[in-house]
């Protein structure tokens, strides 16, 4: 069986990668700046913004995959990226896997465009690579509503925005059997199974959680208003559909 480095393997995305390579018996080292005691795979001490431990972290392994982000540092995952990237050259590692978002690349997000660099920088690199483009996580969709759910009497929504929300169980899936597969350099889109109006989702939270309220729909200005509005965040016509729908995630942790 192959050995796995995943940066980033404690996360919402990466501890799922992690638990899939391990139940079909590979091995797997996780890189972490703070060791879990429970959780499957070697967990590997090392800092990826400043280069700490990660050769030893690197030595050995077969295919890198790079699940480590930070919407405010982008050093955590461009920096990392391209330490990573050195390291798997002196090595010949054969495999650099990464996981990155639909429709990156004319979105003035600056984490979106922390994206699109780290892109360009694997796949420059000259090692072997599979970039895996992903919609937004139905964590991340959760976390978006429930924050504008707060507000007091009226829930504040950005109008003309939608999401095509997906199963973060459903990419480490997908990112698991590409990385287990030859390079393949821009790997095909992935997303949930349906678009929704962010208006739409807030009601499906307010339903579930028993806290319906009016919404106040607002125009966010400037280009990433329009980015979003414009649906750059949604798949294209290649993209392909998997996993739950949001309603689907919803009654899963509202039960839990």
């Amino acid at each position: 069986m192959a050995r796995f480095l995943v940066t980033g393997g404690t996360g919402k995305l990466g501890r799922h990668v992690v638990a899939k390579l391990a139940a079909s018996g590979h091995d797997v080292r996780v890189l972490t700046r703070r060791p879990r005691r429970d959780g499957p795979g070697e967990q590997m001490m090392g800092d990826l913004a400043n280069g700490a431990g990660l050769p030893a972290a690197v030595a050995g392994v077969d295919t890198i995959i790079h699940c480590a982000t930070h919407a405010r540092f982008g050093k955590v995952e461009t920096l990392g990226a391209q330490r990573l990237l050195e390291l798997a050259r002196e090595q010949g590692i054969g495999h650099f896997v990464y996981i990155s978002i639909v429709g990156v690349d004319d979105n003035p997000f600056p984490y979106y465009q922390n994206k699109v660099r780290t892109e360009r920088l694997i796949a420059g690199s000259g090692i072997p690579y599979t970039v895996l483009r992903a919609t937004q996580f139905h964590d991340l969709v959760f976390s978006i509503v429930s924050g504008l759910s707060r507000a007091p009497l009226m829930t504040p929504v950005p109008s003309g925005f939608a999401f095509q929300s997906i199963d973060v169980r459903a990419v480490a899936d997908r990112l698991v059997e590409l990385a287990t597969s030859s390079p393949a350099g821009r790997a095909r889109d992935i997303g949930g199974p349906r678009v929704d109006s962010l208006a739409d989702l807030v009601q499906l939270h307010g339903v579930a959680t028993g806290k319906s309220r009016p919404l106040l729909h607002i125009r966010i200005p400037g280009k990433i208003g329009h980015a979003f509005r414009s649906g750059m965040n949604l798949l294209g016509p290649d993209g392909e559909r998997i996993g739950g729908t949001f309603d689907d995630y919803l009654a899963e942790r509202i039960s839990a």
